[in-house]
């Protein structure tokens, strides 16, 4: 191996207290982070599918990439993979990330990665010192907030640290830094499929509900601090690739078109320039404010608040709870959400579906579903606590909602006619409906083919929807069209992948098929190997050049080149992350994946959209519209999925890997472990 790998991961088994570890260079063609997770998961575990998420058979993989450690822009994400136990009707084998700055610790330890495997007896926590490992006690940890578990394991690790000042970390290694912990809250530890992993105060591993893996694990952190360097093959062409970059970032000291991309709205979430994400800041006089982000990042989406709420949160980590006439406590109930441990995406569908069933009279007290929780006063502090109490702990009603969504409305017996009917706004294997699928159909699709909302913002939905839903779009239909589609190596020229009308070069074309396929493979290989964030990446236009041409695809390749040591070009990565992505299907397959279960609830056919500002190609003319009033065609949602199948080299009857496929990408055994269960396409 050359540079961006440690050339070690992790292997730490709870049943046995072994703590091994695992040669990266056995993995290194999957590249890193998600890559590196879904071929260790399939060597340890993939013969033993199915078996369920509490399992103690299941791991937890979190990876870091290449990246991790390095200023690579916008590349500092952790990788969390294993079964979901949030995931429905099956636990598939999911992933989410979360930013902050355990990655870079967990490298700069000696460590691309930890695998945990098995269950504690006892509430047990990971410590992690450069490459001294030990597993801890929990003793008087577990039960303890996120917040407060992570103020007191810095504590135990090092007893001593004031904040920037020396510390001994080792004999004779002295750090100013604090160890990067993640770990699970309250909810996590009584085995919700609503808990969330946290790392800071705000950044969540939010979907798939691998907190209550930790929780089944008797896991309650992992902490990471180490004192060496990563490692770069090429450093005079890694520092030339980020000083070319520069001309790509929003430029504080002399932003282009300031009245336009720095005035706020939706241009300030896409511009680059420091915005603090969505915190809310909004009450006047402003609360003093800076702008924070992650290791590597130059971008600064989050916000540190003088008042010290909403740290580090951004979206929906301050969106979820809302207290009415007051920004600081609503700030503050997201805060007892991180606190508790519960996934932001996850918590508002079930949110608002306790609300919908309280309104029709089947949930409150003394009703067909009796509770004793205030469902009668949304919108208050109160309200908020109580219900996020019960499910954290599960208590009363709230043993039932910490099963999720899907699997509380299936209790109930309601499942089939409220997620069809849309009334619980479902989608995709138990997650949210984000953007819609009718119109932004890249988004749904990629969905659903994949195992969990998609999660990816700067794939056409952003850059494109967010232009010209703000009135005074900086490109033209055609032009953004042209420019982001020039980007999308290795079918670049087609600029019909983003015509999202339903017309012949639209929502179900070949075009269509190919921005899909790009999708997934960016998703697996660049935001999951290379542990990219999806607020920035990919990066195919931008506002901060005089072409408004973005750094995707050259951008890549020169950072990926420079930090490992290679000559390839981005076309040869997204071969790799179609590589990934056939390895995760295989996976799913083998839990049951079949292309019959790759559909979309009633609601998403049968109700006219409200309409989505997007390019289309409409009569022969570029233009930015919204497709209001349209409807999903059935049969031409399942011959997309033919055709997408038979691009990707699967089996177009049942979605399954060919062992042609699978062989050009040398995975023969994984086409074997297929045929063994009679499952190879």
């Amino acid at each position: 191996m050359t540079g961006g790998y440690t050339g070690k991961i992790l292997r730490v088994n709870l049943t046995t207290k072994a703590v091994t570890t695992i040669d990266t260079a056995k993995y290194e063609e999957f590249g890193g982070g998600h890559g590196i997770g879904s071929a260790v998961f399939f060597d340890l575990v993939g013969d033993q599918l199915p078996f369920e998420a509490f399992d103690p058979r299941n791991l937890i993989i979190m990876m870091a990439s290449p990246f991790s450690g390095t200023f690579m822009p916008g590349s500092g994400r952790c990788e969390v993979q294993g079964l979901g136990p949030m995931l429905y009707p099956i636990e598939w084998f999911g992933h989410s990330n979360f930013g902050g700055r355990f990655t870079a610790q967990l490298k700069f330890a000696g460590w691309d990665g930890i695998v945990v495997e098995g269950a504690s007896s006892e509430p047990v926590w990971i410590n992690i010192v450069n490459d001294k490992v030990t597993i801890e006690s929990a003793k008087g940890i577990w039960g303890m907030d996120t917040w407060d578990t992570q103020e007191e394991i810095s504590r135990r690790v090092m007893p001593g640290l004031k904040y920037g000042e020396w510390a001994e970390l080792a004999q004779n290694c002295y750090t100013t830094q604090s160890p990067a912990v993640v770990c699970c809250g309250p909810a996590g530890e009584n085995k919700s499929r609503l808990g969330c992993l946290l790392h800071g105060p705000g950044s969540q591993a939010a979907l798939c509900g691998f907190g209550g893996v930790f929780g089944s694990k008797k896991l309650k952190a992992i902490s990471a601090i180490g004192s060496s360097d990563v490692p770069i093959a090429d450093p005079k062409a890694f520092m030339d690739a980020r000083l070319w970059f520069r001309q790509f970032q929003w430029n504080v000291d002399n932003p282009r078109e300031a009245e336009r991309f720095g005035a706020g709205g939706p241009y300030s979430l896409i511009s680059g320039r420091p915005s603090g994400g969505n915190v809310l800041n909004r009450d006047l006089p402003l609360t003093p404010a800076r702008a924070s982000a992650c290791a590597s990042c130059p971008r600064g989406c989050r916000m540190r608040l003088a008042t010290g709420d909403s740290n580090d949160s951004v979206c929906a980590g301050t969106m979820v709870i809302n207290v009415e006439g007051s920004v600081k406590f609503t700030r503050q109930g997201n805060d007892l959400m991180q606190k508790y441990g519960l996934g932001h995406w996850q918590l508002m569908p079930l949110m608002s579906y306790v609300q919908t069933l309280y309104k029709e009279g089947v949930l409150g007290k003394g009703k067909q579903i009796d509770t004793d929780l205030p469902l009668d006063k949304p919108g208050t502090f109160a309200y908020a606590d109580a219900l996020m109490r019960a499910i954290s702990l599960r208590q009363g009603i709230g043993n039932d909602l910490a099963e999720a969504c899907a699997r509380f409305a299936e209790k109930i017996g309601r499942y089939k006619e409220d997620v069809n009917s849309g009334k619980l706004g479902l989608a995709y294997y138990g997650t949210a409906n984000h953007y819609d699928p009718v119109v932004e159909a890249e988004w749904g699709y990629s969905s659903l083919l994949g195992e969990r909302d998609l999660m990816l913002h700067m794939m056409s939905n952003y850059p494109i929807h967010w232009m010209a839903w703000s009135g005074d779009p900086y490109l033209t239909a055609e032009e953004c069209a042209k420019l982001y589609t020039d980007a999308m190596e290795p079918y670049q020229g087609d600029p019909f992948m983003v015509d999202h009308s339903d017309g012949p070069t639209g929502i179900y074309s070949d075009s269509k098929v190919k921005q899909v396929a790009w999708i997934k493979h960016y998703e697996k290989f660049w935001i999951g190997a290379g542990g990219f964030c999806g607020w920035r990446w990919p990066m195919c236009i931008t506002n901060n050049t005089a072409d408004r041409r973005g750094p995707t695809p050259r951008a890549e390749e020169k950072f990926w080149n420079a930090v490992c040591g290679k000559n390839l070009k981005f076309a040869d990565y997204m071969e790799i992350g179609h590589k990934i992505y056939t390895l995760d299907r295989s996976i799913w397959v083998l839990q049951g994946r079949h292309r019959d279960t790759e559909v979309y609830p009633d609601y998403i056919y049968d109700r006219p959209t409200m309409g989505s500002d997007m390019t289309m190609y409409i009569d022969g003319k570029w233009k930015y519209d919204t497709g209001k009033g349209r409807k999903l065609d059935r049969a031409k949602v399942e011959d997309f999925k033919t055709r997408f199948y038979k691009f990707e080299g699967y089996n177009p009857e049942n979605g399954y890997p060919t062992r042609e496929t699978l062989e050009k990408m040398n995975l023969k055994k994984v086409a074997d472990t297929l045929k063994s269960r009679n499952k190879l396409g």
